[in-house]
C-alpha cells in the first residue's frame, strides 16, 4: 500500500487484494496486469471498474472518502440485516486528494433495467409488473429497517429472477442513511423520488427503443409504484382488532405475512374496543421461505425460489403418502425429494445452463413451465415432461421462451 493512502479496509485481505495498486487513481490502474471486465454500468457521477480476483468479481468505485465511508457502513448494515444489497468488501482512503474507492462483491447473475426490459416487447407486461413490484417492496424494505435511501431509481438498482419474481438489490448507497426509525414525511419524500426516477427511467428506456409513443405510459406505470409500496406497507404495519378468542385471525394474519416472505419477529396484544384486541406485528427481512428451505434440505436459495421449491418439496410429499399409505415427516419428505427430484433434475440441467449459471433459477423455471404447459393442456404434464420442453426450447427463461409453451 502506497504511501499516498492512510487507510485501507479489507474483509478479505488476501495477498491479491493487499497487492492492488490501492495508492493510484483508479483511472491509473494498470490494465496490462490486472484483468479488469468491461461491463455495462448506470449512469454514475464516479468511475467504476470491474475487476477479476481470486475471491471472484468485484466492483471499484473512486469517490470521495466521506461518502466512501458512508457508503461502506450502511451497506454493512444493509448486510447485517439481511436486505438485498450487494456486499461491501473494503475500502481505501486517500485523504490528501479526496478520494477513496470502494469496494464490493458483484451480484451474480443480475442484470440492469434495460438488459432485464429488453428481453420483453417495450410497454406493459408481467415482466415490467414483475420489476415495479421490486422496486416497491425493496423500498419497503428498507424504510421498514431505517434506511432512507436518498436517490432510489432503477439506474441505482441491480436485478435477479427469483423462481416466478423478480427481486431488487440496492447497488448505490451514496446518499443513504441510517436512523431508528423513519418518519411518514420520510418515507413519503423517499417514496417521491422514487416514482420520479422511474418515470425518467422507463421514458429513457423508450426513446432509446424508438417508441416516443410510451412515454406517457412510463409515467402511468411509475405512478402504479406508489400504489403498491403503500399497499404492501399497510400489508405489514396494520394494526387489526381481533376477538380474544379468534386466534384464527391472528394464525391468519401471520401467514398472509409468511406468504409475502416476511418472518414474524414479534406479535403485540393490546386493549382494544369492546373487549377486543388490537393486534400489532413487527416484521423482519423479507427471507421467510429462504429460512425454511435451508432449516428442511441446508440449501440456501433466493425468497422467490425457495417458496416455489418448499411447494415443489410438499407436493412431492403429498404424492409419496398417498403412495406408500403412510404420513411422513417433513423432513423426510425433504429428504427424499432432494435424491429422488431435485438431484436428478440439476444433473439433466447442467449440460444446458453452463457452470455460470443459476441453477436453483433454471429449475424454478421447470416448474414455471409445467404450471405453464398443464394450464394449456388442463392437466398435470407432470416434471419430466416439462423438463424435456424447457430443454427442447433451450433452457430459456419463461418470459424470453415463447416456445416453452407452444405445441400441444
Amino acid at each position: 500500500m502506497g504511501a499516498a493512502f492512510s487507510s485501507l479496509r479489507l474483509r478479505d485481505p488476501n495477498p491479491e487484494l493487499l497487492g492492488l495498486p490501492w495508492e493510484l487513481p483508479l483511472a491509473d490502474w494498470p490494465v496490462d496486469r490486472l484483468q479488469f471486465r468491461a461491463l455495462p454500468v448506470g449512469p454514475s457521477r464516479h468511475l467504476v471498474r470491474f475487476l477479476e480476483t481470486g475471491s471472484g468479481l468485484v466492483a471499484l468505485k473512486e469517490e470521495p472518502v466521506e461518502i466512501a465511508d458512508r457508503e461502506y457502513d450502511i451497506l454493512r448494515s444493509l448486510e447485517d440485516a439481511g436486505l438485498p444489497a450487494v456486499i461491501p468488501m473494503g475500502v481505501a482512503a486517500a485523504p490528501a486528494r479526496d478520494a477513496a474507492i470502494l469496494v464490493t462483491r458483484y451480484l451474480a447473475n443480475s442484470f440492469q433495467y434495460r438488459r432485464l426490459l429488453s428481453r420483453v416487447l417495450p410497454g406493459p407486461g408481467h415482466l415490467r409488473d414483475q420489476l415495479l413490484d421490486a422496486m416497491a417492496g425493496l423500498l419497503v424494505e428498507l424504510h421498514g429497517e431505517g434506511i432512507y435511501w436518498g436517490d432510489c431509481s432503477l439506474a441505482n438498482t441491480l436485478f435477479r429472477r427469483d423462481g416466478d419474481k423478480v427481486q431488487a438489490y440496492l447497488v448505490d448507497a451514496e446518499t443513504g442513511e441510517r436512523h431508528p426509525e423513519l418518519s411518514d414525511g420520510q418515507r413519503a419524500y423517499d417514496l417521491e423520488v422514487l416514482v420520479e426516477n422511474v418515470a425518467f427511467g422507463l421514458a429513457d428506456l423508450a426513446a432509446a427503443q424508438g417508441r416516443d409513443d410510451l412515454f406517457d405510459d412510463a409515467l402511468a406505470a411509475a405512478e402504479t409504484v406508489r400504489d403498491r409500496y403503500q399497499a404492501l406497507w399497510d400489508e405489514l404495519h396494520a394494526e387489526i382488532e381481533v376477538g380474544a378468542d379468534e386466534r384464527f385471525a391472528m394464525a391468519g394474519r401471520v401467514r398472509r405475512i409468511n406468504e409475502l416472505g416476511f418472518a414474524v419477529d414479534e406479535i403485540q396484544l393490546l386493549p382494544g374496543q369492546a373487549g377486543r384486541l388490537r393486534m400489532r406485528v413487527a416484521v423482519t427481512n423479507r427471507r421467510f421461505h429462504v429460512h425454511e428451505m435451508e432449516r428442511l434440505t441446508g440449501r440456501r436459495a433466493l425468497e422467490g425460489q425457495a417458496r416455489l421449491l418448499l411447494n415443489d418439496l410438499r407436493e412431492y410429499g403429498a404424492w409419496l403418502e398417498r403412495a406408500e399409505g403412510r404420513h411422513l415427516a417433513l423432513t423426510e419428505s425433504g429428504a427424499r425429494w432432494e435424491a429422488e427430484v431435485f438431484e436428478p433434475t440439476l444433473l439433466r440441467l447442467a449440460p444446458s445452463i453452463g457452470p455460470d449459471e443459476d441453477a436453483i433459477q433454471a429449475y424454478c423455471d421447470v416448474l414455471e413451465t409445467k404450471w405453464l404447459r398443464s394450464e394449456q393442456a388442463g392437466r398435470d404434464i407432470g416434471l419430466q415432461s416439462a423438463l424435456e420442453a424447457y430443454l427442447a426450447a433451450g433452457a430459456p427463461a419463461p418470459e424470453v421462451g415463447e416456445s416453452v409453451v407452444a405445441g400441444p
